[in-house]
């Protein structure tokens, strides 16, 4: 991509917000210099629906997502879905049989309702999901399964994530796509087809884009479809090594504000507006 990207995606999680997932007020002001100027700016995130409050509210503006992995595709100002992609109820219980099979001690949650909700399992370990009236656990394996879902979240005690992914992936071959973003031995499963990257393109091609004028940011291996698609790749330098590995630029690391430079430098941008700076300002000073 030798000319000025069009379009201007990006991971949230270990990319975008710093460890404690506060944003930067450079990386929100360079943010609101890039949309005001004309260039569309999308979060592209395996987080759900609702958590994206907390990022909004460190934005001067909130911004388009593509949630779940690509599954959901969120207009934030209207709150709107304009695209989700679920697992069938019949397709959910293929993919929890196999894995009850191949995996001991398995157990699983589902975000729902265009992932606005979750369900678990009563022996689901929640972590950061768990103190919000939108999560409950269900009363049989049959409710869990029951309606579509964006996302199945499969656990099965501490594992080496990328070991774990290859397990699942090797069971569901063809019949589902598994990936992952933690440290923890979280597997994130979706239907055939559903990425960051096919979400993503979705969303480009509404704006009237094609993927060598997409710029992405990311850092962890559910990245990788995304960044292998967008025209330019740049990988934070905390970055996992599949990432590291496929992308075609290594920028600062999450708490270096990398990606925030490299759009100053590409952009020839900085954040020298307090009305851009505002959101992010006021959100660390609510989180200290």
């Amino acid at each position: 991509m030798a000319e000025t990207p069009r379009l201007v995606a990006t991971d949230i999680d270990g990319t975008l917000l710093r460890d404690d997932r506060t944003l930067s007020p450079r990386t929100a002001g360079v943010l609101a210099r890039i949309a005001a100027a004309g260039t569309p700016v999308v979060l592209v995130t395996g987080r759900p629906i609702r958590w994206l409050q907390l990022v909004y509210d460190q934005l001067a503006a909130p911004l388009p997502a593509v949630c779940a992995n690509g599954a959901v595709v969120y207009d934030p100002v209207a709150d709107e879905v304009l695209r989700a992609d679920p697992l069938a109820p019949e397709l959910l219980a293929e993919v929890a049989r196999r894995l009850r099979a191949q995996v001991p001690g398995v157990s699983f949650a589902v975000e729902i309702v265009d992932s606005r909700q979750m369900r678990h399992e009563a022996h689901y370990p929640l972590r950061w999901d768990a103190d919000t009236d939108a999560i409950r656990a269900v009363e049989s394996p049959e409710e869990l399964l029951a309606v579509p879902a964006v996302k199945l979240l499969a656990r099965a005690g501490e594992q080496d994530p990328d070991v774990f992914v290859r397990v699942v992936a090797g069971a569901l071959e063809g019949l589902a796509e598994a990936t992952h973003s933690s440290y923890t031995g979280l597997v994130e499963i979706s239907a055939a087809g559903v990425t960051k990257a096919a979400g993503l393109a979705w969303y480009a091609a509404r704006l009237g884009f094609d993927e060598r004028e997409v710029l992405a940011f990311g850092d962890m291996p559910n990245d990788v479809p995304m960044l292998t698609w967008a025209g330019r790749a740049v990988a934070v330098a905390n970055a996992h090594p599949a990432v590291l590995e496929i992308a075609d630029e290594v920028t600062g690391s999450n708490t270096e504000d990398g990606v925030a430079a490299y759009l100053e430098q590409i952009f020839g941008v900085g954040c020298d507006d307090s009305r851009s700076r505002r959101g992010g300002r006021r959100a660390e000073l609510e989180s200290s």
